[in-house]
């Protein structure tokens, strides 16, 4: 036998009460094993032994493949979470976890992230029958992909929370702006919005989807910059009603800077423009009089002698 553990595996396949109990914690790998032939062994002292965080994930891999263990739905939740669960063993056991297990699951910080997602896309594929209040809850603490998945469901009950959701990320929010069918409630929504309506790329996207207003659109123009304008008034991206504000958009913003390169250069050299004294007298009243001298590089005010 292994390791010279004979009399340690006889015990732990026979032994009963506190002798049992304390095979529990025994260090050897084989010895625990053992465990799991002893008639005795029953369900709350495997979860026992599942709570130790040093099992090794050989002992953990032969719980799995053990049909009579994973009767109980305590001992596979248990496997499932542990740190050291095996890969193969923790997807095919994933399937059978309720669902707010498996949002705690997706949600755990020490989980891998193929498992996470996996977990993720578990409840996601059983969002359709879930009922409202399910989807509320999901809503407000469920894990990113299924908050994206609610926000693309566009529910008048549910969007306003998950566009909430402290989990939602702008990835998700941009896959729920890229599906086909998203209702024109997710796209105005999100426009109105006080987070997701100020991030750039949600910005392009909505300015790309043909459900956002002909307003929100001519709100957010100014807002990009010119190699992306250009880039949404060629031909084919946006609809071609709005390409001529797109157009104009880029036009006004090359006279904008032909203007003011024009200006700069006719100024003297060592001579400043009307805007720029105008900035140099703000900021010397802002400093009581010491104009830009008047603050150190780190925006602090200077120290006199008498103050060192």
């Amino acid at each position: 036998m292994p390791g010279g553990f004979e009399k340690e595996i006889e015990r732990a396949r026979s032994a009963s009460g506190d002798e049992l109990n304390a095979l529990i914690y025994h260090p050897a790998p084989v010895v625990l094993a053992a465990l799991l032939d002893n008639p005795a062994f029953e369900e709350g002292k495997l979860l026992l032994l599942l709570a130790r965080k040093d099992v090794p994930a050989d002992v953990l891999e032969n719980i799995g493949a053990r049909k009579e263990l994973m009767k109980s739905y305590a001992v596979k939740k248990a496997l499932v979470f542990h740190a050291k669960a095996p890969r193969l063993v923790a997807l095919r056991l994933l399937k059978d976890l309720y669902l707010m297990d498996l949002v705690q699951f997706a949600l755990s910080t020490s989980v891998a992230a193929e498992l996470k997602r996996y977990a993720e896309e578990q409840v996601v594929a059983k969002l359709p029958q879930l009922a409202l209040g399910q989807k509320i809850t999901l809503a407000r603490r469920g894990p990113a992909r299924v908050a994206g998945a609610l926000v693309a469901e566009g529910h008048a009950q549910v969007l306003p929370i998950a566009l909430n959701n402290p989990f939602l990320t702008e990835a998700q929010v941009l896959k729920a702006l890229a599906r086909d069918k998203v209702s024109t409630t997710v796209v105005q929504s999100l426009a109105r919005h006080s987070k997701w309506s100020q991030s750039y790329h949600v910005r392009l996207a909505l300015v790309r989807h043909p459900a956002t207003p002909v307003s929100v659109v001519l709100g957010i123009l100014p807002l990009l910059t010119v190699s992306d304008l250009r880039e949404l008034a060629a031909p084919g991206i946006v609809a071609e009603n709005l390409r001529k504000y797109l157009q104009a958009e880029v036009q006004r913003r090359m006279a904008a800077s032909k203007k003011h390169a024009s200006r700069e250069m006719s100024v003297p050299y060592g001579e400043s423009t009307p805007q720029t004294q105008d900035q140099e007298r703000s900021e010397k009243k802002e400093n009581g009089g010491k104009g830009k001298s008047g603050a150190d590089r780190d925006g602090r005010p200077e120290e006199s002698d008498d103050e060192t």
